[in-house]
């Protein structure tokens, strides 16, 4: 048996041969980062049917139950099995908070409304700081035709 060492590298993989006691899936996640990493679950991980008592949602996630205000927005989420998450909530508009067990395609609903409103904020936040930039140029250059900016400004 001849043992080799290992050649430096950016990225680790491990296999396992496929065997008929394991089940898997594979869940993608991205990390706060914005790196994207591939799960795999070896172990089955269903819940009892009996167990999930999966919030009915006559209401989009983001909508709250209380005021109907659309900015409700997660305080925490994490995985309740293979098909379920559970996920804290909060209303800024009413400080209404609640929690619940949501299936896959509500939370990834819900994701894809937040980087929709997330991408809104950075291209208003974008137009307000070059409004403001353009308002302290004006007013600088209206300090240099007065001539009010001195060598002794900077």
């Amino acid at each position: 048996m001849q043992w080799a060492s290992p050649e430096p590298s950016s990225s680790l993989s491990c296999e396992m041969p496929p065997s008929p006691d394991h089940q898997h899936y594979v869940r993608r996640v991205v990390l706060p980062s914005g790196k994207t990493i591939e799960v795999v679950y070896f172990e089955d991980l269903a819940v009892p049917a009996d167990a999930i008592t999966a919030q009915p949602a006559p209401q989009e996630l983001h909508v709250c139950p209380t005021c109907t205000g659309g900015m409700v927005f997660p305080v925490e989420w994490e995985e309740a099995g293979p098909e379920h998450w559970e996920v804290a909530l909060r209303c800024p508009d009413c400080e209404w908070q609640g929690s619940g067990l949501y299936s896959q395609e509500s939370v990834e609903r819900f994701d894809e409304r937040l980087d929709a409103g997330t991408e809104a904020m950075v291209r208003d936040l974008k137009r307000l700081a070059h409004a403001n930039m353009e308002g302290e140029i004006e007013r600088f250059v209206q300090a240099l035709d007065a001539d009010l900016v001195v060598p002794e400004d900077f």
